[in-house]
């Protein structure tokens, strides 16, 4: 029954069928049978999707066999993930292989006890490679944090260990030896000691690398962030002009001390990077010192919002630096850019053929600066006066390079009116463009799509594609959608939804959406949207 159904599923079928399959012990997988699979680990989390493509390797082979007992080295995901601790060995190493056995060996029983697995067997005329690579392109992050080693291996589940050593009886010479390994992993994974292992911030004196000394001109600051929290910045820029119109740039990372990171597709940054950078509150007192009185470039609004929102989260006063918007200059400048490609980053690398790599802070500092020292060769820049934070308010400009920068938004100056609004509790709000809404019905809860008939048409034409995989548009478009990373799509051109839809399913179960619900789609960046539910109120 099961085959005849899964001939009639599509890749979002298939994918569906694996996210919800009940997980079972790997010793339960078929010995006459071949398809998709996936891997599921001691939490109970699918982390791994692949396939018997082989016409004679069941799923008991590569599951229970080879992903379990496998080489700990090669694509046996079992074995690799959990080579940790007391489970620990090299396999190259001749001088501990008798160890070394007996630690894999409580491996290969630890997957028994407290792993699991899931399959959907598929008839041998399908073409499961290519069934695979397409529940693959749709699968959300989380489900496929294994495949290609996306992830590291676990630190060792000690009470779950010890729960399979009581199982197994070991005596005391088996305990010795896996002791030995456990002595071994921790030797093994010691860093050099030119890198010491990170201590909490509480405990650790911050290593922040020395700012160049004077004497500036003016400064460019860049910064990156983690996600959409502005003061969850990564990385800060900071280029620094001298007199003679040289620029030494100064750069580091910064730990945010955040569990969410969306941005790492675009600057390369993930929280991996990050360990034992300075955080913020470490990172802050050196730039206070070194910007004090000076006048700071920014690209737009974005990264003094960016430093107020971390000193924010921090608990600490705002550096009061002369802040200047290079966006502006550069209106100012080449006021044919305007409507042309417009003021951002992107479009003025290629008008003045400025080189540089885009989204890195360092980089993207100095090439703010670089614009400031360009405009100064065409006309002189007139200073605009300092704006008290209190009259900035965030907007949508069409002259702003929508990252390309980014971070969304431009810095627009108000004169204080005579009756001033109450301040935005949440300027996040601005940081996207509404293109619309769309009602949630329960054909979409059932199958995991969202409909956008109604705006289709202000997405970007190059994304969208045909009505299946094989004609998928060259292009893609990020999508947030409030999970663990951002999905990377195109539009189904026929059906009118996004095409990848394996997160739509959680999506919609992590807000509890129920037919008659609003979505909501924000352009946050060319090729970046925002998908968000619009709360009902009784």
């Amino acid at each position: 029954m099961i085959r005849s159904l899964m001939m009639r599923f599509s890749a979002e079928d298939l994918l569906s069928a694996l996210l919800e399959a009940a997980p079972r012990p790997t010793v339960q997988a078929p010995r006459d049978a071949r398809g998709l699979y996936g891997l599921v680990d001691h939490h109970g989390d699918l982390r791994y999707i692949g396939s018997t493509r082989s016409t004679d390797q069941t799923f008991y082979e590569r599951i229970h066999q080879r992903h379990r007992t496998g080489s700990e080295g090669m694509s046996h995901y079992f074995s690799a993930m959990y080579n940790t601790g007391r489970m620990w060995r090299d396999r190259k190493d001749a001088l501990t292989k008798a160890d070394g056995d007996i630690a894999k060996a409580l491996r290969n029983e630890f997957v028994v006890d407290h792993c699991r697995a899931v399959w959907l067997p598929l008839p041998d005329t399908e073409d499961i490679a290519r069934l695979e690579a397409e529940v693959l392109s749709l699968a959300p992050n989380h489900a496929v944090a294994w495949n290609r080693r996306r992830m590291q291996a676990y630190d060792e589940p000690v009470d779950l260990v010890e729960a399979t050593l009581r199982r197994l009886g070991w005596g005391a010479r088996e305990k010795a030896a896996i002791e030995r390994q456990r002595l071994r992993f921790m030797s093994a994974m010691v860093r050099p000691a030119a890198a010491p292992a990170p201590k909490p911030a509480s405990m650790r004196q911050a290593n922040v690398t020395p700012f160049p000394e004077g004497p500036f001109r003016f400064f460019a600051l860049d910064v990156e962030t983690a996600n959409n929290d502005r003061g969850s910045i990564c990385q800060i820029g900071v280029a620094c002009v001298r007199p003679d119109n040289s620029i030494e740039t100064w750069v580091t990372y910064v730990d945010p001390q955040v569990d969410r990171w969306v941005f790492t597709y675009l600057h390369g940054i993930s929280a991996r990077m990050v360990q034992g950078a300075p955080t913020f509150a470490e990172v802050l007192p050196v730039l206070r010192d070194a910007l004090n009185s000076a006048t700071v470039y920014q690209h737009s609004g974005f990264d003094r919002s960016a430093v107020a929102a971390a000193c924010g989260n921090c608990g600490l006063p705002v550096p009061q630096w002369d802040w200047r918007d290079s966006v502006h200059v550069a209106r100012a400048a080449w006021p044919e850019l305007r409507g042309n490609g417009g003021h951002g980053l992107a479009s003025l690398k290629q008008h003045l053929g400025l080189v540089f790599e885009h989204h890195d802070a360092g980089e993207d500092a100095r090439a703010a600066a670089e614009v400031v020292l360009r405009a100064e060769g065409v006309q002189p820049v007139r200073m605009q006066p300092s704006v008290p934070t209190s009259q900035i308010v965030i907007v949508d400009d069409e002259d702003f390079d929508l990252i390309e920068d980014d971070h969304n938004t431009v810095m627009v100056v108000h004169e204080p009116a005579a009756a001033s609004m109450p301040s935005d509790p949440n300027p996040r709000q601005h940081a996207g463009r509404h293109i619309g809404t769309t009602e949630i019905k329960q054909g979409n809860i059932n199958h995991s799509h969202i409909y956008l008939r109604g705006f289709f048409e202000k997405f970007p034409a190059d994304a969208i594609g045909g009505s299946n995989r094989a004609s998928a548009a060259q292009r893609e478009i990020a999508v947030d959608w409030g999970g663990a990373a951002v999905v990377m799509t195109d539009l189904d051109g026929e059906k009118k939804f996004f095409r990848k839809r394996g997160w739509i399913r959680e999506f919609f179960e992590r807000h509890g959406v129920r037919a008659g619900d609003m979505v909501t789609v924000e352009e946050v960046a060319p090729y970046s949207y925002r998908v968000a539910l619009q709360r009902r109120f009784s």
